[in-house]
């Protein structure tokens, strides 16, 4: 009688034995195919498997659950923090003066300025309330939307303030995150309202800031209202997308309101040559 034991194969790898099987599909596997479980082993196409059907963990609105919900809020602080310094330490004046939105240096070719603009801060007070802000109103609605999505509202809607400003008074020297802090203000309010929140509070600061806007000289009121009016377009489209198609439905959104933005700015700038 033949006492010679023998073992199954590895089912990746025909000739190698081994005594030890997939916990979830019971194939043997060998050292190199096999990953610890929290019970034995599994091969590593049921690990795949596995993965392959988890669902990801999303926001209220469809973001990616992160552990630092105001990353990109910091990220958006310190560069406006970096742009003031550079401007009080190493910009001569002709330099910074490059990087305020004015409509004959747009027109000239200096198409950055429309970006620039948006951080750059020149008054130490105006850059502190700027960023006080952000800080306030950026990591909750992070939280909410997501990092890419809160990002598209926040540069799409400085972007709306520098077109509105192009249109109505390209003249103007005009710098600053009101803009896009204004778009953050009308987004916070329409998801408000879809979640069924208060919204009291939010309409108060709206209204106080509006006011603030057209009784103090020096304000840009083109700024304040074309962020506000790009931030309630995006709010409303992140926040009323449908389960099925969200992300498509967002992403449009977000891209209709930046096509708009670009008309508007190129007929801004048309209308100065």
């Amino acid at each position: 009688m033949d006492m010679t034991a023998t073992q199954p194969e590895c089912y990746r790898h025909p000739g190698r034995e081994t005594g030890v099987s997939c916990t979830r599909c019971e194939r043997p596997v060998c050292p190199e195919c096999r990953v610890d479980a929290a019970v034995g082993f599994q091969c590593r196409d049921c690990v795949r498997g596995a993965g392959a059907g988890t669902r990801v963990a999303r926001t209220e609105f469809g973001g990616g659950l992160v552990r630092d919900g105001a990353l990109v809020t910091k990220i958006l602080i310190g560069i406006n923090v970096v742009v003031w310094l550079l401007g009080w330490k190493v910009l001569s004046t002709a330099e910074l003066n490059r990087l305020y939105l004015w409509g004959p240096g747009v027109a000239a070719g200096q198409w950055y300025r429309v970006v620039t603009s948006v951080f750059l801060h020149t008054w130490l007070p105006h850059l502190l309330m700027n960023m006080w802000s952000l800080w306030v109103l950026g990591p909750p609605l992070e939280r909410l939307l997501g990092r890419w999505r809160f990002l598209a509202l926040y540069l799409v809607s400085g972007l709306a303030g520098s077109a509105l400003v192009l249109l109505a008074a390209p003249q103007t020297f005009t710098l600053g995150a009101s803009g896009a802090i204004f778009g953050l203000l009308g987004a916070l309010l329409v998801i408000q309202r879809k979640r069924g929140g208060a919204l009291g509070p939010i309409v108060a600061i709206v209204v106080v800031n509006l006011v603030a806007t057209f009784s103090i000289p020096g304000i840009s009121w083109e700024a304040h209202i074309g962020g506000l009016v790009a931030g309630l377009l995006i709010g409303f489209g992140l926040a009323h997308a449908p389960q099925r198609n969200r992300v498509l439905v967002q992403a449009g959104t977000v891209l209709v309101v930046l096509a708009a933005v670009l008309v508007a700015t190129l007929a801004g700038v048309a209308g100065l040559n």
